[in-house]
This record gives structure tokens, sequence and C-alpha cells, in this order.
């Protein structure tokens, strides 16, 4: 008999090679329904495989798509928006369904918006809180809100590297979960200190419990920013013709961050804040050795972020075996014809959902489908899945278009 092995190597996560990808499974959306969401009364869309165009004039709900299949990845707005704010107008809640494929198998989930807050079920089972879905469904997203990446501080850029890896390791989002607790907690006993001596004992306790957890978060980060380096750098030479260069750099605050709380506890306990730890790390971005933020032109941001977004969907391809849905959100009417095609060339293993103002040129074929107008069922209805059976191996890849008006998406000729 063979012998076993004294200590078994850590696992690492599984890589797929690119080439296999293509024609496998992926994530993709089957159907999605709204009830009262935005200004989306009531209606449903049934995308292709392939790239589904979204397009009509301002201000008619075409971001909103976006915005609902979004929140099934468990994450909050891309838009930054509360909960409440996403609820129509004079309604008491809203709810939203997406039958989708993820995971190896097709897969049910429904969300409710109202009072304020938001409840999920997953296949029929309740979650304590729609951030358990995350690593569910998995998706990458791109709207104008996030050229914010470069032109922000600091903290848009951590939350982007966050999000990205609660994704790809959803038992991350226990961790920052805990770092953020943690760090609360430290900070309100910095400021009772002042007034109660007798608590300066207990800080010790904190500073373990936060340089634990901060640890861990900035290894996750560092990790996560190493890998998204050569993607991000590769998609930016793509997108310039190879002109410029893109790095990226994860940039610690502290480096052993229990010996940096105590040297900063003097001044921590003056402040009332805790100043040293991940939360503030930034993740640095150069173009050809100069600070994105401070030095690169709106057009050299736009394509870096598109970079880091391409880098973040191939990622989560590579890393789970499934390449994740897509979302542009008025990307393309900012690109040339030749940034367009080199974009969705490079999603092409992917489902992708476009939103813009006009029907984008050239691209996939059509997907070959009769026109058929958009439905108006109930959210709450099971799948017809005879068409487009939960396999994730579909056929149905080219493209497909929708002319979104007020709040209702109708399948159309090219």
């Amino acid at each position: 008999m063979p012998r076993a092995r004294e200590e078994a190597a850590p696992r690492r996560p599984r890589r797929v090679r690119r080439d296999r990808l293509r024609g496998g499974p992926r994530v993709k959306i089957l159907r999605f329904s709204w009830l009262n969401f935005r200004n989306l009364t009531s209606g449903e869309l049934r995308p292709c495989g392939g790239v589904n165009v979204l397009w009509g004039g301002n201000a008619q709900g075409k971001t909103n798509l976006l915005e609902g299949m979004w929140l099934f990845t468990g994450e909050r707005s891309f838009r930054g928006a509360k909960d409440a704010e996403m609820v129509r107008a004079g309604c008491a809640e809203s709810r939203l369904r997406l039958d989708f494929y993820g995971g190896g198998r097709g897969q049910t989930a429904q969300i409710r918006i109202a009072a304020g807050r938001r409840s999920a079920q997953l296949n029929g089972v309740p979650q304590r809180s729609c951030a358990a879905m995350i690593g569910e469904f998995r998706a990458a997203v791109f709207s104008p809100e996030h050229l914010s990446l470069l032109s922000g501080g600091p903290a848009r850029r951590r939350n982007f590297i966050d999000a990205a890896v609660c994704q790809l390791r959803p038992a991350c989002a226990a961790v920052f979960a805990e770092y953020g607790r943690a760090l609360a907690q430290r900070n309100a006993l910095l400021k009772d200190i002042p007034a109660h001596a007798e608590l300066l004992d207990t800080l010790d306790i904190w500073d373990a419990r936060l340089a634990r957890s901060g640890e861990a978060v900035m290894r996750a980060r560092q990790a996560y920013a190493q890998a998204l380096a050569g993607p991000a750098a590769r998609f930016y030479a793509g997108m310039c013709g190879g002109r410029e260069a893109l790095s990226l750099r994860y940039e610690k605050n502290a480096g052993d961050l229990a010996a940096a709380l105590r040297r900063s506890r003097r001044e921590d306990l003056l402040t009332g804040h805790t100043g040293a730890g991940p939360h503030r790390d930034d993740l640095a971005v150069e173009i050809s050795g100069m600070g994105a933020r401070a030095y690169a032109s709106q057009g050299q941001k736009r394509s870096a972020v598109i970079a880091l977004k391409l880098a973040e969907a191939e990622l989560l391809a590579r890393r789970t075996g499934e390449p994740p849905v897509v979302f542009l959100d008025d990307v393309l009417s900012e690109l040339d014809g030749e940034r367009q095609s080199y974009l969705l060339n490079r999603l092409r293993d992917f489902q992708v959902f476009v939103t813009c103002c006009e029907p984008v040129p050239g691209g996939p074929p059509a997907s070959g489908r009769e026109p058929e107008p958009g439905r108006q069922p109930e959210p709450g209805r099971q799948p017809d899945t005879g068409r487009e059976p939960d396999t994730g191996r579909q056929p149905d890849t080219g493209r497909r278009l929708f002319h979104v008006q007020g709040g209702v998406p109708a399948q159309g000729p090219e």
C-alpha cells in the first residue's frame, strides 16, 4: 500500500487555461424578471449567451436593468445607491428574480427590497443576507462611476479589491467583516478612554484582534493585486496598441500591524482614530511609470479601468473555471472602433450586457432567433427552460438587441 503523506500541502485555487474556457460552461443569465424596480414596472428579459445590447435614449431604464441583475452577486449597487432608492416611487416594495446557470447547475435567486432593506432567497432557501449569496452568481461590471477608481481616493480602490476578492473567495467576506467590526470597536474605545482610564487595559485585546484580522485582509488583497497585475497590463497594452505600460502595486500602510499599533497608540488616543492598518492601504496604478490618479488623461484612465475590469473577469474565469457575466454600462460610446472591437473580442467567452444609445455597429452576428417583444410576467413565475436548458454550454452565443423605452426592453431585429 502507498504510504500516506505526512503533511498535506495547502490547496491553491484551481487555475484553468484560457483556451479551455472556450466552449466550456459559463455563468449565464437565462431570465431576469422584475417588479417595481426603479422605473421598471413589471417585465422580463431573456438574453442570449453572447452579447446583449440594451439600447435607447437616456433615462429609459438601461442602467437600471444592469443594476438589478448585478444585485444578485450579493454586492451593493455599483451606482452606490441605498436600498430604499431602488424601489419604484410610490411603491412599498420591489421584487427581482434571476434564473441563471452557475456553479455547475441551474439556479434561481430572488431579492425583495422593502422598508429600506434587501432580503434574498437562493433556490427557495431564505438567506441570512444578500451577502450570503456572494460566489453563487459571479459578474464583473464597468460603469461611468468606476472612473473614480483612479480619480478618487484610496477607499475606492480598496473597495474594488475587496469586492473582487470576495467573489473569487467568498470566505474572505467574513474576514473583511471581522476587521471592520474590530476597527469600529477599537475606535470607539479610543474615544472612551480619556474619560474612562480603566478601559486602557482592554486596548491590548482589541489590538490583538485587529492585528490578526488585519494581517489576513492584507494578505488577501496583496495576493489578488499580484494576480491582477499581469492580465491588467496585457489588456491595457492591447487597448493602447502597446504604446504605454500599466503597472499595479499594493501599498501597505503598515508592515507588521501589531508593532505598528503599538507605535501609534499614543497618537491614536489623541485623535480617537486608528492610524495604522489596511483601512489606510492603497492600490497604486501607474501608466508608464507615472501615477495614474495625478497624471493620466481622462482617456488613459478610462482605458486603465477597462483593463482592470477585463483582468477581473479573466481571473474569475481562470480561477473558477466559469467565465462570469460582464456588464458594460455606457462604455463603447467613448471608444473608437478599434478599441470597441478589441474589447468585444476579449469578451467572446463571456455572456455580455452592453448599454448604449444606438445599436452597436459590427460585433458578433445576431443570434438568429425571431424578434420577441418584452413580456410582462409575474417575477415569481417558474422559468420555461425548454428552449434554454441549464447546461451553461449554449450554442446561442451571438448578439441580441433590446430596445429599452419607458422601462420596457423589447427584442428587435438588427
